[in-house]
């Protein structure tokens, strides 16, 4: 067919009725800020959030490589599409009726329009067919098997249009076509009969459960088929269709898709009863997989529901499960490095999947479990240090370097920390001295050997200025997020006499405490302020100033985990704060040390170098002081089982002074 002359009328119904925020959420991951939603540009290699998308104005924008335009546009420029192309994507997408300018392409068009609409009838029809078989007397056992067994109820059972595929090698074939009156090469084409090599045809699913699959907007584009009678595979879906592609479909999204942005999170189990479970239990932001994968493209399709990006994995927990869970991560690895899906993996107890855990506990007590899961960090984590009480000693260091290639893949400097120090403390059994020394160990570790040909750039080095600012962040988000902390850190800062040293920090303290001094003066209580809305106003008077805050009014994974300690994360951020500091001092009182020993090489008379010498004692003595009041600091900071920034720094030694006798 030559290339269609769309109607203006065509293109216009797509611009009004087309969602940026729907085209472009399918591709990047977007977070509220402000007005508008912000991700990674995925025109260039974007480390900072650059790309802005209005919703009001409906035009995307990235202010680092200059990226903008529409919703076609960003399809154009994403895919390498033509206009055209786009426009009938689009259509077709959002159902809006195409008109060409030619009578025949419109005819063209229009058949080729049918054969989906087509194929999307016979599907629905065949998913009456099998609901009408569940119900018939003779298929009682199947109905008892649901009920019984799986425990399902007959509201859930009609939801969810169960149904049955008889025995019988046409039961559907005749029903479809000798009776319906469907073409049998396009009942084949939706995957329900299969050709045989010497004419004819047979039915695909036979005395099987019949589950249908459902795209977005609640059509059927298939079906898994579980087998009674012991046959395999147990689960048969259908083969790929221009309907179904079973990479790009999650069962019971198009029912959980509401659910998943009230409670702002996504369950993904393993099996279809999984799923109906949970929905029948209440539990209905339950999506489940077709099979054991679950790969980026149908993450980035839940994301779009959800802001904070929570993504729960309960897969089953035997090996099979194991490695499906360790297969996601790895598919899934890019986008939780860049923190844009917060992935969670749940193992219930007893290795139960979901569907039998609830047979004997409450919804509620599943939702505990749920909240309590593990980031997928420290799951890999945990599943490492399984091998720490190995009694060989080479084990133990063969862990200790798989623990450090996880850790060297973590981009974010506070992220590697974080976990970092929960896997010393682990392996330390609280032990101080050995949290430091196992800590040495696994920095030179993550460190890439010089030979290593090809390889990828070190992590940033864990400095002065990256504890500082994290250790500051850490009392910032209290002070935001907790109302009844805010008091205490107020009291640590003036107890440890500190103020916050990185400038952007400093300002956004500095407005904080303007504020609370204005309610105060109006006769309110400022620790109860709304500092998160009272901020938004920077966004337009200062919005260099908020850019550079901005992350700390949020919050994700890691930094809720800091939130539940609050007391302790106090403790050791300000003692962080205070080492950093307190090294600082005693590199300058060393550097003054040398200087003023150089000096006394070069003095001749007594009188000077006996001043001299009563000078360097004092700063020797000044320095083991410092010394000793790190070593304190640092088990302050030891103190804390899920410190952020435990690693200690490189202190100067103290100088072993030698006193030459008087008149030498």
């Amino acid at each position: 067919m030559d290339a269609l002359r769309l109607h203006p009328d065509t293109i216009e119904q797509v611009r009004q009725k087309v969602d940026i925020v729907d085209v472009v959420s399918t591709r990047v991951v977007l977070r509220p800020q402000g007005r508008g939603l912000v991700g990674l540009c995925p025109f260039h290699d974007d480390k900072k959030p650059s790309f802005h998308v209005s919703p009001q104005k409906q035009l995307y924008h990235c202010f680092s490589c200059g990226a903008g335009g529409d919703a076609i546009k960003f399809l154009m420029e994403l895919g390498k599409n033509s206009f055209q192309e786009v426009v009938l994507d689009l259509a077709h997408r959002y159902q809006i009726p195409i008109k060409t300018l030619e009578p025949a392409q419109q005819e063209a068009y229009e058949k080729q329009l049918s054969r989906r609409q087509q194929l999307y009838e016979i599907l629905a029809v065949a998913g009456h067919f099998y609901e009408y078989a569940l119900g018939q007397k003779n298929n009682q056992m199947v109905r008892d098997y649901l009920i019984q067994k799986r425990q399902l109820t007959p509201e859930t059972i009609k939801s969810f249009q169960l149904g049955y595929a008889p025995h019988g090698w046409q039961t559907i074939y005749s029903y479809l076509v000798e009776h319906k009156g469907f073409p049998a090469p396009l009942v084949e084409e939706a995957g329900l009969i299969v050709s045989r090599p010497n004419g004819g045809y047979y039915d695909r699913f036979r005395n099987r459960l019949m589950i249908p699959i459902r795209d977005v907007h609640g059509r059927i584009i298939g079906f898994g088929g579980r087998s009674l009678d012991g046959e395999e595979p147990k689960y048969l879906n259908s083969p790929e269709t221009p309907l179904f592609r079973k990479n790009q479909v999650l069962f019971a999204l198009d029912r959980a898709k509401e659910a998943i942005s009230r409670q702002d999170q996504v369950l993904v189990v393993e099996g279809y009863f999984d799923a109906m479970a949970l929905h029948q239990a209440g539990l209905t932001h339950t999506v489940a997989v077709l099979g054991t994968a679950l790969h980026a493209d149908q993450v980035r399709m839940v994301l779009r529901y959800t802001a904070s990006k929570r993504v729960i994995l309960n897969f089953d927990a035997d090996p099979a499960g194991q490695k499906a869970v360790a297969r996601v991560i790895e598919e899934v690895k890019d986008l939780a490095y860049r923190g844009e899906v917060a992935l969670h993996v749940l193992y219930l107890p007893e290795g139960k999947d979901a569907a039998d855990y609830l047979q004997q506990h409450s919804a509620s007590d599943y939702q505990a479990l749920v909240q309590a899961a593990p980031l997928w960090l420290d799951w890999q984590i945990n599943q490492i240090l399984l091998q720490r009480d190995s009694p060989r000693p080479d084990q133990f260091q063969a862990m200790l370097r798989e623990l450090a290639d996880l850790l060297r893949r973590i981009p974010n400097p506070a992220l590697r920390l974080r976990y970092l120090s929960a896997a010393v403390n682990d392996l330390s059994q609280g032990n101080a001295r050995l949290v430091l020394q196992l800590e040495a160990y696994l920095q030179r570790l993550l460190r890439p050997p010089a030979d290593t040909p090809h390889r990828a750039p070190p992590p940033p080095p864990v400095t002065s200025t990256n504890l500082l600012e994290a250790a500051e962040a850490q009392l910032l988000r209290i002070y935001l997020h907790l109302p009844a902390w805010r008091q205490p850190v107020v009291d640590a800062l003036e107890e440890w006499d500190l103020a916050f040293c990185n400038r952007h920090h400093r300002w956004l303290w500095q407005q904080i405490r303007d504020m609370e001094q204005r309610v105060a003066q109006t006769g309110g209580v400022p620790h109860t302020l709304d500092l998160i809305r009272g901020l938004q106003r920077f966004h337009q008077e200062a919005p260099e100033q908020m850019r550079q805050v901005q992350h700390l009014c949020q919050l994700d994974e890691l930094t809720q985990l800091e939130l539940r300690q609050p007391q302790r994360v106090i403790q050791s951020a300000v003692a962080t704060i205070a080492r950093v500091i307190c090294e600082k001092n005693c590199k300058q009182l060393l550097a003054l040390w040398q200087e003023r020993s150089a000096l006394l090489a070069q003095t001749q008379t007594d009188e000077q170098r006996q001043a001299l010498l009563a000078e360097l004692q004092r700063l020797q003595d000044a320095i083991q002081t410092e010394k000793n009041y790190l070593e304190h600091l640092d088990r302050q900071r030891c103190f804390h089982p899920s410190r952020s920034q435990p690693i200690p720094l490189d202190t100067p030694e103290a100088p072993d002074l030698w006193l030459p006798a008087t008149g030498d």
